[in-house]
């Protein structure tokens, strides 16, 4: 049959003749089509009686036309997505080139270097015979740093800083100033958050991104200037003065502050001077410094608990992109003064991979998220749009980072110890974190926690992958967590029935996870976790109940270099709203060590992986082979309780405890998960998640026993383990299926596989 898509005012007989539809005639047929797209035929013949225009067209014309329309439709939105792609693609094209270009002059300038190195070194070698003690102090000056006079702080003076500060950092934006290297792990494309680079041989650390983001300009740089609003590290700025330029520009001074990363370092502030421009091609650039040795002006005195650091040239170029969006370079150089930390954590202050995770990529997901909520209307999980669950992960990280560094002018004072200083213990009573806070009820009565306690520690970690470790401590909270204290922290809290209509769930153990959000790199997601009758206190009337948890989950992914494993959770109530108080705790692993982890964090899914089953088809062996390089993190742990006063010393015992009881758990944890221990060849060693594997082998032969009447293993031993090695060799495939709340999938192969994989329903 034939028939015509162009316009839509055609149509066509069984004859092979066109008929041509009336302006009227299209306009009843395009309403009909923007309310039902696809009409049944009984929706057609009824329009064809409800519209006597359209009277004189057959019911099979009709089905015609609205299959032209749908295939014009599809046509227009399949053309609109590769216009978009095409754009992105030539604007990536844009930034290649520019990238290319730079690293051309990047070559010619380190082919010049090492010739003027080799003549000098050679003139160096020459005078090196001289030993007269002229030579020996001419030498010697050419080492000498030369002391700069002081800065004049007048507006004029300023803007000289200004305009220097902005060559600097479009020299190291676009130029040649600073010898970039890709970032390990980073592969550019049109999908990736960027091309993002690290320095090489400048001191401090540096890092360096390049890529587009569906924003303009403007909108991007009061996103990037707002920097407590998408840096989790930044406590605060406050703009101290702002100044007019001749140009349009702003000279704003800032003070700014960042949260120590664990118990075991000081925080770092920043006294800066910000310039914002426009370049003459209508290019927006935002760029800063540190302010220091300056005089006739506003400074900064050091502030208490506080190390200054010093930012070097840093900022965003922000360049419009055709069609829309932008194409953004970032760059963030800083002295973060690692003398100040101990020496095992000096890595951390001295990596430019931590800060590009950190800071520089962190400013790229943010774009790209906000440029994405832009555009998408949804509403996730509990009703809540994507912007709402972006601020509360931001608060929940924030309170963390608030428990960790625990500042006395935000109202925490240091408890003493009890003799041991592995645990410190913080309290809080301080109007400002307690407003809010919800009232627990017991017998009717209510009772207000009138203040916080908090208690913090940290630990060194060997040869542990944070990833493979944070996802077992989220998805094995029964290894670590008391149920007690659980069932304290459900008492603090408001409790009552709560649903998430339009969630699917997923079921472990006594957890329920329900899925909020992820970000649109996946870097992070959020969940809400039910605890299911997480228990009992007969002494204080607490009956069995269940608990909520909102939890933070990043770092979870093993091919992020240089990135820290975060696993952040705080009660929550029923009612859930976006202004309720939360009382953070959790767990934050930062690797030292900047290599690749080798290992995959799929691992702890798999509870019988660390099985040693022989030479043959060894696969612990096979998958996790010992790695040369000692792996070395180092985790905070922080946890928060509300409290009534008078019971102050007991619940700082009870969390000193519970604290001293979690850092056990995971040095066991730790030492299972160890790539050397489970690829030791030391035959059948109890692995990492044995008690379940266990329970399961026992389930399958019980099963077996009550369903078909004969028992599946012969072996006449009932130890556990000989249950399990039993199961692991036998001669015939098992397939286990349970349908319950949850559904458990369990395929064994001969002497091969043993696993089970948790399935959302």
């Amino acid at each position: 049959m034939a028939m015509s898509c162009k316009d839509g005012k055609t149509g066509s007989l069984d004859n092979g003749k066109y008929v041509r539809y009336t302006p009227e005639q299209v306009e009843a047929l395009e309403r009909l089509y923007h309310e039902c797209p696809k009409p049944s035929s009984i929706r057609r013949q009824q329009l064809i009686r409800e519209c006597p225009i359209l009277s004189n067209i057959e019911p099979k014309q009709i089905k015609v036309w609205f299959q032209n329309r749908r295939c014009r439709e599809k046509q227009r939105k399949e053309a609109s997505r590769l216009q978009a792609v095409n754009r992105k693609l030539t604007a990536m094209n844009k930034l290649l080139m520019e990238e290319n270009d730079r690293l051309q002059k990047q070559v010619s300038q380190l082919v010049y270097e090492n010739g003027y190195f080799r003549q000098h070194t050679q003139s160096t070698t020459l005078a090196t015979k001289d030993t007269s003690c002229e030579s020996v102090v001419t030498s010697g000056q050419h080492h000498l740093t030369p002391q700069h006079p002081p800065r004049d702080a007048s507006p004029a003076g300023l803007l000289s800083i200004a305009e220097e500060t902005l060559t600097e950092f479009l020299s190291k934006a676009t130029g040649t100033a600073v010898e970039w290297v890709q970032m390990p792990g980073m592969k550019p494309g049109p999908d990736s958050v960027g091309i993002v680079a690290i320095s090489h041989g400048c001191s401090g650390v540096a890092a360096r991104a390049c890529g587009l983001v569906g924003l303009e300009p403007t909108r991007v740089a009061e996103i990037l200037k707002d920097r407590p609003s998408w840096f989790r590290d930044c406590r605060a700025v406050e703009v101290l003065n702002v100044l007019p330029t001749a140009n349009g520009g702003t000279i704003e001074l800032l003070y700014m502050q960042l949260y120590a990363l664990t118990t075991l370092a000081p925080a770092r502030d920043f006294w800066l001077l910000r310039y914002t421009s426009v370049l003459e091609d209508g290019s927006l650039v935002v760029c800063e410094r540190s302010l220091k040795n300056i005089q006739n002006g506003p400074t900064m005195p050091p502030v208490q608990h506080f190390v200054r650091a010093e930012m070097l040239p840093s900022g965003y170029l922000i360049r419009p992109c055709e069609g829309g969006g932008s194409i953004i370079h970032i760059v963030d150089h800083m002295d973060l003064e690692p003398w100040s930390v101990p020496e095992v954590l000096r890595p951390l202050y001295e990596s430019s991979t931590v800060l590009a995770q950190k800071t520089t990529m962190a400013a790229l997901r943010q774009l790209r998220q906000m440029a994405q909520e832009v555009t998408q209307s949804s509403v996730n999980g509990w009703g809540r749009r994507p912007a709402a669950l972006r601020a509360l992960s931001q608060r929940l990280s924030r309170g963390f980072n608030e428990a960790v560094n625990g500042f006395t002018d935000e109202g925490w004072t240091v408890m003493g110890n009890d003799g041991m200083d592995d645990v410190t213990v913080l309290v809080n009573s301080s109007p400002d974190k307690l407003m809010g806070l919800n009232l627990s009820f017991a017998n009717g009565f209510p009772a207000v926690s009138n203040a916080v306690l908090c208690a913090k520690a940290s630990m060194l970690l060997q040869n542990v992958p944070p990833a493979i470790l944070l996802r077992f401590l989220r998805e094995h909270r029964s290894e670590w967590a008391d149920n007690n204290i659980d069932v304290y922290s459900a008492a603090a809290i408001k409790v009552g029935p709560c649903s998430l209509p339009g969630s699917r769930v997923g079921t472990f153990g006594s957890q329920v996870i329900l899925p909020l959000a992820h970000t649109i790199e996946h870097e992070e997601f959020m969940e809400v976790i039910k605890l299911e009758g997480v228990g009992h206190s007969p002494e204080d009337a607490i009956m069995p109940r269940d608990m909520f948890l909102l939890q933070l989950c990043s770092g979870m992914d093993e091919n992020a270099v240089g990135t820290c494993a975060e696993l952040i959770f705080a009660p929550i109530d029923a009612s859930f709203a976006d202004d309720a108080p939360l009382l953070p705790s959790g767990f934050r692993i930062i690797p030292l060590d900047s290599g690749k982890e080798t290992s995959s964090p799929n691992r702890t899914l798999d509870l019988a992986s660390a099985l040693e089953i022989g030479p043959a088809g060894n696969r612990a062996t096979n998958n996790y082979s010992t790695n040369s390089t000692c792996m070395r993190s180092v985790m905070t742990i922080a946890f928060e309780f509300a409290f009534e006063s008078h019971m102050q010393e007991h619940v700082a015992t009870m969390a000193r405890q519970y604290v001293r009881s979690i850092i056990s758990s995971v040095q066991r944890v730790a030492l299972a998960l160890s790539p050397s221990n489970i690829s030791s060849q030391a035959g059948l060693r109890t692995p990492l998640g044995t008690p379940e594997a266990l329970t399961l082998a026992r389930w399958i032969c019980h099963s077996y026993r009550c369903y078909l009447g004969v028992d599946l293993l012969k072996s006449s031993s009932e130890g556990s383990e000989s249950i399990l090695k039993n199961l692991w060799h036998h001669t015939d495939a098992v397939m286990c299926c349970s349908l319950k709340v949850r559904m458990t999938n369990v395929l064994l192969p001969p002497s091969l596989l043993f696993s089970f994989a948790w399935c959302q329903t």
